[in-house]
């Protein structure tokens, strides 16, 4: 069986991500979001909002599945029974991060391959950060995020 893990924070998820969930369910016999916690990046939305989030989008696909993670990707992927981490690529910019993560997975873990999928046109542009910055002036990003993750947004920054 083909496992791919498809990480990220989800910080929170768009149409961009789901882009690339749903071709990636495509590929595998089973897809599973990691969320990652990473409090590093200060994340707008808590670990548990994220999760279930992620987990309102995907749960039509019988092939998929989403769990939260801390620590290394390649650890997390070791322990799913990955062989395969799926990352998109919104533009160019993306892709020497991405490189560079692939490169380090792959001396922590080889037997783990990384695939590097761009994202539908229409979506290079759409970042998690800019939907939330957008969406904290009142401007609509419905076109741009599922309508549960949009309905958070505003519901958060009413509250604020």
């Amino acid at each position: 069986m083909k496992t791919c893990i498809y990480p990220g924070t989800f910080d929170p998820i768009t149409n961009g991500h789901l882009d690339v969930f749903e071709r990636a369910c495509r590929m595998f016999d089973h897809v599973i979001v990691g969320v990652a916690e990473n409090p590093g990046k200060n994340p707008f939305f808590s670990v548990e909002e994220r999760l279930k989030l992620v987990e309102e989008n995907i749960g039509d696909y019988e092939n998929a599945s989403a769990i939260s993670f801390s620590g290394l990707l390649i650890d997390f992927a070791k322990q799913q029974g990955a062989n395969v981490v799926i990352r998109g690529l919104r533009a160019a910019s993306d892709f020497e991060f991405e490189f560079q993560m692939a490169l380090m997975n792959r001396h922590l873990g080889p037997e783990i391959e990384t695939i590097l999928v761009m994202t539908k046109e229409g979506y290079n542009y759409t970042s998690s950060n800019l939907m939330k910055q957008v969406s904290a002036y009142g401007a609509d990003v419905s076109h741009f995020v599922p309508a549960n993750v949009n309905k958070a947004l505003v519901d958060r920054f009413k509250k604020q």
